[in-house]
């Protein structure tokens, strides 16, 4: 080997050492390698920066803002809640969620997926007295195996699309990888239908933030609009297709004032005051398509929602928030209000306020703070409450529809699709400027920016052929089968180490050169290697879904490969003739 061979390989073993340690986040291990790189001259300072220009990071940068515009519409929540109200038994639930989330998954970035159906799974789980460890370890797996049956729906695929392009000229196309993604898709589905058992059920998730505050239902009020469903429903019907998880503490219809009788019908213009979980409330009225009382959907980006609790001291005790004129003076709606032991029955904004009541507010960002202060307000800790949020339910869906047909007719890049797409949600308004840089997981993208010149210095400097002629001597006495199914295992062995870019950036050039000692087409010992990385079910830390559920089911470190080492033996089993199924050599 020459000298450039081993100093591109100390590189990366480096870096792979330092991604085990854990010292640094995988960004900065990222940046390190990158300035090792330069400064051994295994990359030249003019090709540093050329990875931050790649279609790669504008793809899964572009990704993720979608995903964030996806989920902030709302579309799936009521989609979820009419599965949960036909499907009864916990364990039939998990495969519905799991599926669920495995199909969302390849049309938005997992992560994104599975974040937007964790809260309805945790909901489901206590409504049935069940452990959410049932639900969300299957769902984490679920979203993994979705990922890979689109371009999007997870990087490592954008990333071989990319190698394969430098190959053949022709790069991996949105639905090439469905076959593939989708057969595993189901083989897993079916063995989490009896696999299910392996999972621990006394794991329970830590005492998080809304248990520990332990706040009692909010007040809400809501208007009947034209074309709502709950027009014609009497309280009774309006109150069973909610399953009970809310009460109409009121309805008010011009003078009429008094109880509630369930046989009343409800009609268009009536004011309706419901009470129930935040989440819950948001529900409701998205599905029922009601007014909110106050929210004012007609103003910027900078508006948003904020939860506080009165002071002792507040000027707002006493008093309520029409007669204070908030709206008018200080530009704050007040939305919800909850207070501990008491079910309130009067409008938000007629109830006299107290101290300890816990308030939703809405209003400019900028000012909320100092508008706090002034009212003697103490906002609590950070908790996502989505009353009074603009959303745009359908917008976002059709442009990420047009993303896909763009990208996946041919008619422009997928890059230029996705980046496109992106920027048409923020121009619209479907999702606010600030909600769209928030989304973008920067940590991710310096990682991928820093690791393409790095993982380019083994070809350039023949280190991935000499790796390559290392595998194919292990290789030469195997089948074709058993040479797809080596890379398969090797990339499966490195992902819970790295993330699953930073295994694919290292792997598929190797792959690549592997299958040309071999004499074979590429294409399956790219998708192997794709499979190889996005299928992580051993570890929590190997990939972001399964981090994301580790504390709210309460798992523990080695609760992974009790449900995820059986699932990855069969993805070995049944994946390598699948996929040379699917891109014969």
């Amino acid at each position: 080997m020459t000298q450039p061979q081993w100093l591109s390989l100390a590189t990366l073993g480096g870096m792979m050492a330092l991604f085990l340690w854990g010292r640094f986040r995988y960004d900065v291990t990222a940046v390190i390698a990158l300035l090792a790189a330069v400064a051994l001259g295994v990359v030249s300072p003019r090709d540093a920066f050329t990875g931050f220009a790649d279609d790669i990071v504008v793809i899964v940068g572009s990704a993720l803002v979608m995903s964030a515009a996806v989920q902030r519409s709302g579309m799936v929540e009521p989609l979820l809640q009419s599965l949960a109200a036909r499907v009864r038994r916990p364990q039939q639930q998990m495969l519905v969620l799991s599926a669920t989330v495995g199909l969302a998954s390849g049309f938005i970035k997992n992560v994104g997926a599975l974040a937007m159906l964790m809260p309805g799974a945790v909901q489901m789980a206590r409504r049935n007295k069940a452990s959410p460890s049932l639900y969300l370890m299957p769902m984490a797996f679920g979203s993994l195996l979705g990922g890979l049956t689109t371009l999007i729906g997870t990087s490592p695929n954008i990333i071989v699309s990319r190698v394969r392009q430098e190959m053949t000229g022709e790069p991996f196309h949105m639905f090439d990888y469905l076959p593939t993604g989708l057969g595993l898709l189901a083989l897993g589905l079916v063995f989490l239908a009896v696999g299910w058992r392996l999972l621990p059920t006394d794991r329970r998730a830590a005492q998080g933030m809304d248990e520990a505050i332990n706040i009692s239902d909010y007040v809400i009020e809501a208007t009947v609009t034209e074309g709502s469903p709950a027009a014609g429903l009497t309280v009774r019907q309006f109150l069973a297709r909610h399953e009970g998880e809310i009460e109409l503490a009121g309805l008010l219809r011009g003078d009429m004032r008094g109880e509630v009788d369930p046989d009343t019908h409800i009609g268009k213009g009536d004011v309706l005051i419901l009470s129930g979980e935040p989440n819950t409330l948001e529900r409701v009225v998205g599905a029922d398509r009601l007014g909110l009382a106050g929210h004012d959907s007609h103003r910027g980006d900078s508006i948003g929602v904020i939860e506080a609790v009165v002071h002792a001291d507040s000027a707002l005790i006493g008093r309520t928030a029409r007669r204070m004129e908030l709206r008018e003076r200080l530009g704050i709606n007040l939305i919800a209000i909850s207070r501990e032991g008491e079910t309130i029955a009067n409008k938000p904004g007629n109830t006299v306020l107290q101290a300890g009541d816990v308030i939703v507010l809405q209003g400019p960002v900028e000012t909320m703070p100092a508008r706090l202060a002034e009212l003697g307000a103490l906002p609590l800790a950070e908790r996502k409450i989505g009353l009074g949020s603009r959303k745009s339910r359908w917008l976002p869906i059709i442009i990420l529809a047009g993303a896909m047909v763009a990208a996946g007719s041919g008619i422009m890049p997928a890059a230029l699709a996705f980046f496109a797409a992106a920027g048409l949600t923020v121009i619209t308004g479907a999702l606010p400027a600030d909600a769209a840089y928030k989304a973008v997981e920067w940590p991710i993208l310096i990682m991928l920016g820093a690791l393409i010149p790095v993982s380019e210095s083994l070809q350039t400097s023949g280190a991935s052929d000499v790796i390559a002629l290392v595998l194919s001597e292990l290789a030469v006495q195997l089948p074709a089968w058993g040479a797809v199914a080596l890379i398969l295992v090797a990339a499966m062995a490195v992902t819970p180490f790295l993330n699953n870019a930073a295994t694919v950036l290292v792997m598929a050039p190797i792959a690549a050169v592997f299958a040309e000692q071999l004499h074979y087409r590429p294409e399956a010992f790219l998708i192997a290697t794709a499979v190889g990385a996005g299928c992580d079910f051993l570890t929590p830390i190997g990939h972001q879904c399964n981090t994301l559920v580790l504390g709210p089911g309460g798992y523990r470190f080695g609760d992974y490969a009790r449900l995820g080492a059986p699932l990855s033996l069969l993805v070995v089993i049944f994946g390598t003739p699948l996929i040379l199924w699917c891109w014969p050599l």
